[in-house]
């Protein structure tokens, strides 16, 4: 009996498990503010045909669990792929967006908030960042809901929608890089899929792709230059 109970065991410990955690699709954003955690941000038109994209990506996957942020930009982009799967879609709260002194602001080249004297003591400290949400506390919340989803799709495959910001520090953390970085340089494009592997408990390699690059404007894509005019997305 004893015997038994251990490879039973070992062998649920050994099972593979994939956990895709996908940015959402764009954002009608026509003010050009970043939205933070503000409610009322939809996906654009352009948002839904990716969030389509993805789920047509995934479809011939094993995906028996989908969970998203509570924003709804997050679970518009998660709805059609919970449909494709006949999988009702949930929701965790510590798949939200970061945490940002400067939400609902412009922070446009020459335009935005950083103009202000006032909003410069919020940028003193790149490394925690000092203008929102700690990156390890971001790290906490992020790894826990994955692993949360890990648990919920044993031996399959679950699909986790969040923001880009959460995400990146997510990976930093799994691929044991600092965790301060220059945005420009995040390797997160709208919808695409940052994916965790995990063998029982612990995650053996990371993956990235883009499903549905063709559709992201240039200026969005990871280290575009930013353009006056046209936002960047920031803390999306």
């Amino acid at each position: 009996m004893s015997d038994h109970g251990n490879q039973t065991r070992e062998s649920r410990d050994e099972e593979l498990t994939v956990v895709h955690v996908m940015r959402h699709g764009e954002v009608e954003n026509p003010t050009g503010v970043l939205y933070g955690r503000l409610p009322g941000y939809h996906l654009s038109e352009l948002g839904r045909r990716m969030a389509e994209r993805v789920a047509e990506h995934l479809a011939p996957r094993d995906v028996t669990y989908v969970v998203a942020s509570p924003l709804e930009r997050a679970q518009e982009t998660a709805t059609p792929i919970a449909k494709t799967h006949g999988l009702d879609l949930d929701t965790d709260a510590r798949l939200i967006e970061a945490a940002n002194v400067f939400q609902g602001k412009t922070f446009g080249i020459g335009d935005g908030a950083l103009r202000r004297p006032a909003n410069w003591k919020h940028v003193v400290n790149p490394f925690k960042p000092s203008w929102g949400e700690p990156y390890v506390d971001q790290v906490v919340r992020m790894k826990g809901a994955i692993d949360a989803a890990r648990d919920r799709a044993r031996g399959h495959e679950a699909v986790v929608v969040s923001h880009q910001l959460p995400i990146w520090i997510l990976r930093s953390y799994v691929e044991r890089r600092r965790l301060w970085h220059d945005p420009r340089k995040r390797q997160c494009t709208l919808a695409s899929l940052t994916t965790f592997t995990y063998r029982g408990d612990r995650i053996v390699s990371v993956g990235y792709t883009e499903p549905a690059r063709d559709l992201v404007p240039a200026h969005l894509l990871a280290g575009a230059k930013p353009v006056k005019g046209q936002g960047k997305a920031y803390g999306a």
